[in-house]
């Protein structure tokens, strides 16, 4: 079984930074395309950012040039730095993977808990 764990969510200031980590569990072989998604009270869940294995990425408009996504192949973990936070970027925070190869077993669509970030003075 795999396991993908959210961390680094909290309480910031607007104008404040923080940096999500996702870190995929288990004996993984390969993990495809990564992501990051939240969801926002009362709203539906949005992607926020996408990396490839191979290292290409996209942002929802609302992030671009505040947020970048990352990954480390080496150690199953992507990452999310979040800059420059506005009130509207409160949400909970889910990572998300297409498809990840464990033991000889692909597990598609894997989510991990969330972490809640909340933007607040």
């Amino acid at each position: 079984q795999v396991q993908l764990v959210e961390s680094g969510g909290g309480l910031v200031q607007p104008g404040g930074s923080l940096r999500l980590s996702c870190a995929a569990s288990g004996s993984i072989f390969s993990i495809n395309a990564m992501g990051w998604y939240r969801q926002a009270p009362g709203k539906q869940r949005e992607l926020v950012a996408r990396i490839t294995s191979g290292g290409s990425t996209n942002y929802a408009d609302s992030v671009k040039g505040r947020f970048t996504i990352s990954r480390d192949n080496a150690k199953n973990t992507m990452y999310l730095q979040m800059n420059s936070l506005k009130p509207e970027d409160t949400a909970v925070y889910y990572c998300n993977v297409d498809r990840i190869i464990s033991r000889g077993t692909s597990y598609f669509d894997v989510w991990g808990q969330g972490t809640l970030v909340t933007v607040s003075s």
